[in-house]
């Protein structure tokens, strides 16, 4: 295999542009198939969006809005054009959103991303992302199927049942968070198993700071950062050149200043909105709530698509913890199921090299000794994710508004 994918990695940028913006119109006419997306871009002509300027005057849609607006029009709120039964796989995700996938063999446009991350056809991967209800299994598992890979569908946890896979299938590819990757090859190497055969991975989902990074390096292992989502899929990758992440050549993605749809000058931090142009399932300005900075230039790897930082923080209170996103009216559920709670706040870190969270709760000092683990109880069951409750005197937290801080370091 040649060192890029495809020939759109290394295609002159300006006729990339012109190819995406002359797709962008029958992508807006297809969205305005669908009603919720009709009354939204109502008086929007589809030939008129012909550049990025004319494209930036169009409304944004919130990734954040999503669940509400689909609950008033189950399953997809009117933002999708088809029937549910068009489609080959239906998902929901955290919040919930309910999403279709898309059709071909690569949907989520990845093949080009693993490719570049060292994955080579007829390896064998193992895919540690979840298959259950979530899409974040099949969305890695199409795109290395695509390049010709074999895979694993080993989904997350369970970790002595894939030591024994990795012994048996020798993958030499790895697809899941950086954190399980470590949990991995920890327990592989405490039990005096054979992991040696894992030697490129893409890893989502989760923070990959420089310090996971070294020590998965020092195993021998060449580990490489996506940035994906449920509903978009691959959005941008990371390559040899170790130098930002490269844009996914088969969408458009915008800068803009945080809730607003103005456009920030290049190097200036902002919010990630993107533009998916496909007739199923067609996005149009659709914010993330995902905050990074365009860098300038091509790649030094010699693919000629947009580079961004990468991920630096939420522009909203959300935060992705372990793959999965939490949302303040999650933490306003708790807080319903528990009226003995006063303000609260839940509180993103990392510790031992994983994702860690920590609900400050505040309560009379009569609330009773068993209050903290029943509500940690009621955190897992509304976040699908394990955290510690530290019940605080009233009035000890601040007022200001936050329910969801994320002190993990950015980049």
């Amino acid at each position: 295999m040649p060192e890029h994918h495809d020939a759109h990695e290394t295609q002159d940028s300006g006729a990339r542009e012109a190819a995406l913006f002359g797709r962008l119109p029958g992508a807006i006419a297809a969205a305005l198939r669908a009603p919720a997306y009709a009354a939204h871009l109502a008086g929007v002509d589809p030939a008129a969006v012909a550049d990025r300027a004319a494209l930036a005057r169009l409304p944004v849609l919130r990734k954040g809005e999503m669940p509400g607006r689909q609950r008033e029009a189950l399953p997809f709120g009117g933002f999708v054009p088809g029937a549910a039964g068009a489609f080959a796989r239906l998902f929901t995700s955290p919040g919930p959103i309910f999403e279709p996938q898309r059709g071909g063999d690569d949907p989520w446009g990845g093949a080009r991303c693993l490719a570049a991350a060292g994955f080579r056809p007829g390896d064998v991967v193992l895919n540690t992302f979840g298959y259950h209800l979530t899409p974040g299994g099949f969305i890695f598992d199409t795109a290395a199927r695509a390049l010709g890979c074999a895979v694993i569908p080993a989904g997350p946890g369970n970790t002595e049942q894939q030591l024994d896979l990795i012994e048996a299938y020798r993958p030499a590819g790895y697809c899941g968070t950086p954190d399980f990757l470590k949990v991995l090859v920890d327990a592989g190497l405490k039990a005096g198993r054979d992991v040696s055969c894992l030697r490129r991975a893409l890893v989502s989902g989760a923070a990959f700071p420089p310090s996971l990074q070294a020590e998965v390096a020092g195993h021998g292992i060449e580990a490489y950062q996506a940035y994906a989502t449920a509903d978009v899929g691959f959005i941008a990758y990371e390559t040899p050149a170790r130098a930002g992440l490269v844009v996914n050549e088969g969408l458009i993605l915008e800068i803009v200043r945080p809730g607003t749809g103005d456009p920030v000058p290049e190097g200036e931090v902002g919010e990630i909105l993107v533009t998916v142009l496909d007739a199923e399932r067609p996005l149009i300005r659709y914010a993330l709530g995902d905050l990074t900075a365009a860098l300038p230039g091509a790649s030094p790897c010699g693919r000629t698509g947009a580079r961004i930082r990468g991920w630096m923080g939420r522009a909203d209170q959300a935060a992705k913890v372990k793959g999965m996103f939490v949302r303040p009216e999650q933490v306003a559920e708790i807080a319903r199921r528990h009226p003995e709670l006063g303000r609260l706040r839940l509180v993103v870190t990392r510790r031992d090299e994983a994702d860690a969270m920590t609900l400050r709760a505040e309560a009379a000092p009569g609330a009773g000794a068993a209050l903290p683990e029943a509500v940690a109880e009621t955190l897992r069951g509304v976040t699908k994710l394990r955290g510690t409750v530290e019940i605080v005197e009233p009035g000890s937290l601040p007022n200001d508004g936050k329910v969801i801080a994320d002190e993990r370091p950015a980049g």
